[in-house]
């Protein structure tokens, strides 16, 4: 199975700069992995919009769901919680609406839509966390606050 994984580099500069990022798949569960990863990204700094269409209108982590890729436009990031055979419809949504990058998290793999991806031109993240990547590269996952949220 070939991943062409990004190189370190590429990882770092997507984790250590703050980025729009929409999350399809978010959860309201505590327990369930996209809830922990959507927490991290946001007290790393990044502006994630919650992607779920049985969801939408509702919040996690203070901030509203949407129902589609398109509602949470414009897009950089597109960070995919769903299936292997899901990937692909997001990989496409993300493509046709400008996205920039798009990460599949562990066990999402579709080699097919990766290959879509980087022929648009978009940087590809495929079956890697963001969570663990931050600290395979020793990058601080301290809670950085948001400037939004400070009383001022």
């Amino acid at each position: 199975m070939r991943l062409d994984p990004p190189s370190d580099a590429t990882i770092r500069e997507i984790l250590c700069t703050r980025r729009r990022i929409a999350l399809v798949g978010a959860s309201a569960k505590p327990w369930r992995d996209s809830h922990h990863v959507m927490a991290f990204l946001l007290r790393q700094g990044h502006d994630v919009t919650p992607v779920n269409p049985h969801l939408a209108g509702q919040a996690i982590h203070d901030r509203a769901v949407v129902p589609d890729l398109s509602a949470a436009a414009p897009l950089e990031v597109v960070d995919v919680f769903r299936a292997s055979q899901h990937a692909g419809g997001v990989v496409d949504d993300a493509i046709r609406l400008g996205a920039r990058m798009v990460w599949l998290q562990l066990g999402v793999i579709d080699q097919d839509a990766a290959a879509r991806a980087r022929a648009a031109g978009l940087i590809v993240v495929m079956d890697r966390c963001p969570v663990i990547e931050a600290r395979r590269l020793g990058l601080s996952i301290e809670a950085k606050p948001d400037p939004r949220h400070i009383a001022g």
